[in-house]
């Protein structure tokens, strides 16, 4: 009986050689759990079954068939997942590293509160809906509301228009001050206030909680935003 079990372990093993399965090296390589069926236990099962079949009844040729397909189906399922969560990590990295590109830039952000930037400016974007017969803006301080400066830029078509701020005054530029930015607009029916967007500095980029794993740039006196919402950046 010891002779039956040694030469059928032999054949298993030549099989197993023929697929390029080392079921000793494997052992060797890496301790799996127990409750995993992998192609090595597998096939051994089969052969047991193969073995101890009801001569009278053997196994139909179907039913063998059907079982190699759905082994295969698993292991190519578990193999897809197994690539997939590779993919989803190295997009993640590539996300960040992205992302990271951003650091000491400046990026467009809904708000009325700005800092001059390193070359001593400070820019930002109307989004007019309408033509305009007048467009001002108002520059204050953002801790005390002193006006500060007044820039008139006239009559504007309907869409973005960018602006900025180049003659600072050098209290304000020694002081990194926070300014906060006022737009009238005057379509024809009076004037009316328009939020602005403002660049403002990208301070550092993290990766959010929960499933969505979202990389944020925290973002100079608005805190962390969505990289996402980053559309237009200087």
């Amino acid at each position: 009986m010891a002779d039956v079990t040694k030469t059928s372990d032999q054949s298993l093993n030549n099989i197993l050689n023929k697929l390029g399965i080392n079921s000793s090296d494997e052992a060797a390589k890496t301790k799996k759990d127990a409750s995993v069926l992998g192609q090595a236990e597998f096939l051994k099962l089969m052969t047991a079954q193969l073995q101890n079949q009801d001569p009278f009844a053997p196994m139909d040729n179907g039913d063998f068939i059907a079982q190699m397909a759905q082994f295969s189906t698993v292991t190519g399922i578990e193999e897809m997942n197994s690539s997939l969560g590779k993919l989803v990590e190295e997009f993640d990295q590539a996300r960040i590293a992205t992302a990271s590109n951003l650091l000491g830039h400046s990026v467009l952000v809904p708000g009325d509160i700005g800092r001059v930037d390193e070359n001593g400016e400070l820019h930002g974007v109307l989004d007019l809906p309408d033509s305009t017969i007048r467009t001002e803006l108002i520059y204050r301080d953002a801790e005390t509301n002193s006006e500060l400066f007044r820039d008139d830029l006239g009559p504007k078509g309907a869409g973005l228009v960018g602006f900025k701020w180049d003659d600072i005054p050098l209290e304000i530029l020694e002081n990194n001050k926070r300014i906060k930015i006022e737009a009238l607009i005057d379509s024809g029916n009076g004037p009316e206030q328009l939020s602005p967007s403002i660049y403002s500095r990208v301070i550092s980029a993290s990766v959010g909680a929960g499933d969505t794993k979202q990389v944020l740039l925290n973002v100079e006196d608005y805190g962390d935003l969505d990289v996402s919402s980053a559309v237009n950046f200087r």
